[in-house]
């Protein structure tokens, strides 16, 4: 009796699991409250970024040297070395002819296509400029003038926009003399955009040339 029963439960058994897998599916009915029946919004922990391994971040620049000639340079042209603009204004930092040969560069076709020497064409205005303003910086950085705090950064991107010369008009008249380019930017925009950034590795240089 015992061996009847041993050998006859495995078959009883696979009988048993095999009556499952024949048998008709079994419908399961979910209560009415726990039905989904419209998209749920996905709640994210407080104080996280979503996606925040997905951004792009570009890298900081601050008020380092960089950081200005980078500013300056996308407000110019978005950073595009080989543009023209619609006055003849030429690449990253749209400089027109006159100025490139005060900087002893007459080959504006070479200059368009040689990021380098736009680089140091820029250094080297910059120098220009510093040393014709150099005691409008020193009278006037830390001064305000319609609002806005005065500071040399400010004071050299106005004379990249407008030139040494309306710069120190600018100054000498505590905002009460200014010019715009042809696109509506005036020397007050630039001296209150560009304000704040440094700009001490610029060494004045008295008619510097490339």
């Amino acid at each position: 009796m015992r061996k009847w029963i041993s050998l006859s439960c495995p078959l009883i058994m696979i009988l048993i699991l095999t009556s499952f897998g024949t048998s008709p599916n079994i419908l399961v009915q979910v209560p009415e409250s726990l039905r989904v029946k419209e998209p749920t919004p996905v709640l994210f922990p407080k104080d996280r970024t979503i996606m925040q391994s997905a951004m792009v971040v570009p890298p900081f620049l601050g008020s380092s040297f960089v950081g200005f000639k980078e500013a300056l340079a996308f407000k110019e042209s978005q950073g595009d070395y080989f543009t023209i603009n619609t006055l003849g204004y030429l690449g990253k930092y749209q400089f027109g002819v006159g100025t490139l040969q005060l900087m002893g560069v007459y080959n504006a076709t070479k200059f368009l296509n040689d990021p380098t020497l736009q680089e140091k064409v820029f250094r080297t205005n910059l120098a220009r400029n510093k040393w014709i303003l150099r005691k409008d910086i020193q009278r006037f950085s830390g001064k305000r003038i319609k609002g806005i705090e005065i500071t040399e950064s400010g004071i050299l991107a106005a004379a990249h926009l407008a030139g040494p010369g309306n710069v120190k008009k600018f100054l000498r008249s505590y905002g009460e003399w200014d010019v715009e380019d042809a696109y509506g930017t005036s020397i007050f925009h630039y001296l209150e955009q560009f304000s704040g950034y440094d700009v001490s590795s610029i060494k004045a240089v008295r008619n510097p040339r490339i």
